[in-house]
């Protein structure tokens, strides 16, 4: 039973991601601009976030004990320094991604989003200065040439895409495979709540700087709630900022990181069928074939190393 709960937190965290894109879209629609998706996503989020964490403080009762500043003080100081260093990671990823959002489709930008997969393989390989095994290398051409499938570039469905977009989106799959490759190494004691609202204050920080919360103030947050920045700044807030972590924080554990992994490629099927469903966004057979080989790509060796490890345990 514990072990379905698991499953069932990581792979709602995986598709409250995947329906971002199209939530950013209807935003755009609306009127609303990239520094106003971004900026509110941020600003709500680290409130709504934040506002937990100080709630289950309160209810643990614990008495806090003042203690003169020691060398356990400074560590959980430098803790929180580089939690926040690499939630500017996640600021980043942000920033280029909603942009790419407003220049070509949602079905394309999460697709742009995941080459962060292969893109980590190479950094990984860079950084150790050590090609990947032959299964990561294989998965690494599989998703490559899904992209090609599942952005139109075979049957031509895609149309005339936007390269600007296409090199924002690119960009932010190295963004998030850059906040991966660090996350990974960034092992502190903090319990995982405070941890991400420590990351997305590192991320609110960047991103209000590059877009200050002007919708404070020009009215995008109008009383009238239906057309209101108030709905989807929320929407983003909690399906990108808050829901996520706390889901995974609490499904991960549980589940393990290698079918963890698998779950979390829930994420791209569940934003190319809501641009298809909601957005009416053209998603062919190819493409939908595309998606399938990037599904296989990611999952595949995941289910590798996850029998591996269970025959040698």
């Amino acid at each position: 039973m514990k072990e379905i709960k698991g499953i069932v937190l990581v792979f709602l965290g995986a598709c409250s991601y995947g329906i971002l894109s199209t939530f950013a879209k209807l935003a755009y629609k609306e009127g609303f601009t990239v520094a106003d998706v971004t900026g509110s996503q941020m600003l709500f989020g680290w409130v709504i976030l934040w506002g937990i964490v100080i709630g289950k403080s309160f209810q643990s009762k614990k008495t806090l004990v003042k203690s003169p500043v020691s060398m356990r003080t400074v560590g959980k100081f430098r803790s929180v320094l580089t939690l926040m260093g690499v939630g500017t990671s996640t600021g980043m990823v942000s920033l280029l991604y909603y942009q790419c959002i407003s220049l070509v489709p949602a079905s394309i930008a999460i697709l742009l989003l995941m080459q962060f997969t292969w893109i980590g393989l190479l950094l990984e390989a860079l950084v150790h200065r050590k090609w990947p095994s032959r299964p990561k290398s294989i998965a690494a051409l599989v998703i490559i040439i899904g992209t090609f499938f599942a952005g139109g570039a075979i049957d031509g469905t895609a149309g005339n895409l936007d390269m600007e977009g296409v090199i924002y989106g690119l960009l932010s799959a190295i963004a998030y495979a850059l906040f991966v490759f660090v996350s990974g190494r960034s092992q502190t004691q903090i319990p995982p709540l405070k941890k991400s609202a420590f990351m997305i204050t590192g991320a609110s920080i960047l991103v209000l700087s590059v877009h200050p919360p002007t919708f404070l103030f020009d009215g995008s947050l109008q009383m009238n709630f239906t057309e209101s920045l108030w709905v989807w700044g929320i929407l983003l807030a909690l399906f990108g900022t808050v829901i996520p972590p706390l889901f995974f924080s609490a499904g991960m554990p549980i589940v393990g990181i290698g079918l963890g992994s698998i779950l979390s490629a829930a994420e791209l099927p569940v934003a190319v069928l809501m641009s298809n469903i909601i957005l009416q966004e053209k998603v062919s057979s190819l493409q939908w074939l595309g998606v399938l080989l990037i599904l296989m790509a990611m999952v595949v060796p995941n289910m590798y190393n996850l029998r591996w490890r269970k025959s040698i345990s």
